[in-house]
């Protein structure tokens, strides 16, 4: 089988960042009319469907009875708590903000790891940890003022948590599935949990202008439904260490976008804030690759 052009890759990782960077812009704009639970159910809905289409045309495994906890798991930290926690959170955080809050899940993957799957943590990893958490402070600080931090910085951290629990889990438990098969049924479970907010979303869609519902439209085709296509596109053909490193474009670019859709100007804080938590988490990946290097180096 032929693979594919350098070009088709890289377009396909632009594709993944420009999707998941227009995310928070996306719920700021969509939470102008919509309350958090809507959002994410409509959201997911759509989501749904897209992803139903996507199975019908490529196919996936058929879920096997006993793994139906461990699939509404998965959707519960991936899909339900996690895009609750981070709509509610973005209700007092900036969109750029929220972008870097968002990508410190690493962080706490390491202490899941620590103190529930009892794995080995190295001393650099704990400087890494304890590296990306004096950023998270800086940047909520310099979002919004020191004195006037509340519960959305933290419920944006909760969203976080909830992500690192998703991928956890995944590694430990869902390796019977392809990333495919996974992702539909993470996105379909997380959805049917969400259904508790189905009262009263009919008549908000219906008040709702026209420029929400693309917003909220493009949020449940492109960051979750078709970036998680072509994200396993990009893994199938580079290495994960690789492909993981053009994550740290997403909070820039998402800045980017909220400045232009927003008007958001972030403060020196915030950026700083960024750079160190973008530095301990890239620090996590580079401890990964630095005995393989070793030993090509021997």
């Amino acid at each position: 089988m032929q693979s594919p052009s350098p070009v088709k890759i890289v377009l396909a990782m632009a594709f993944v960042v420009g999707c998941w960077a227009y995310s928070p812009t996306g719920i700021h704009i969509a939470l102008q009319v919509y309350d958090p639970g809507h959002l994410a159910l409509l959201r997911f809905l759509l989501a749904s469907l897209c992803m139903a289409v996507i199975a019908a045309f490529k196919g996936i495994q058929l879920p096997r009875l006993g793994d139906v906890p461990l699939l509404f798991a998965l959707g519960f930290f991936a899909v339900s708590l996690h895009h609750v926690a981070l709509n509610i959170g973005q209700q007092g955080v900036s969109a750029g903000a929220s972008s870097v809050l968002a990508q410190s899940s690493p962080l706490f993957s390491t202490l899941l790891a620590r103190f529930v799957f009892k794995d080995q943590v190295s001393p650099w990893r704990w400087g890494c940890v304890l590296l990306g958490f004096v950023g998270v402070v800086i940047v909520v600080s310099g979002d919004r003022g020191l004195g006037e931090i509340d519960a959305h910085a933290w419920l944006i951290l909760l969203a976080a948590v909830s992500w690192s629990i998703y991928f956890a889990l995944q590694k430990h438990h869902a390796r019977r599935y392809d990333g495919l098969s996974l992702a539909c049924y993470a996105v379909w479970s997380g959805t049917l949990l969400l259904l508790i907010y189905l009262p009263g979303l009919s008549e908000t869609v219906m008040k709702a202008p026209l420029p929400v519902q693309w917003a909220v439209l493009a949020l449940g085709v492109f960051p979750s439904a078709l970036a998680y296509l072509a994200w396993g596109f990009v893994l199938k053909h580079v290495d994960l260490s690789r492909a993981t490193m053009t994550l740290y474009l997403i909070p820039p670019t998402a800045m980017g976008i909220a400045s232009v859709g927003l008007g958001e100007r972030p403060t020196w804080m915030v950026l700083a804030g960024s750079a160190v938590v973008l530095i301990s988490v890239l620090a996590l990946n580079l401890e990964q690759r630095i005995p393989v290097l070793r030993g090509m180096r021997a």
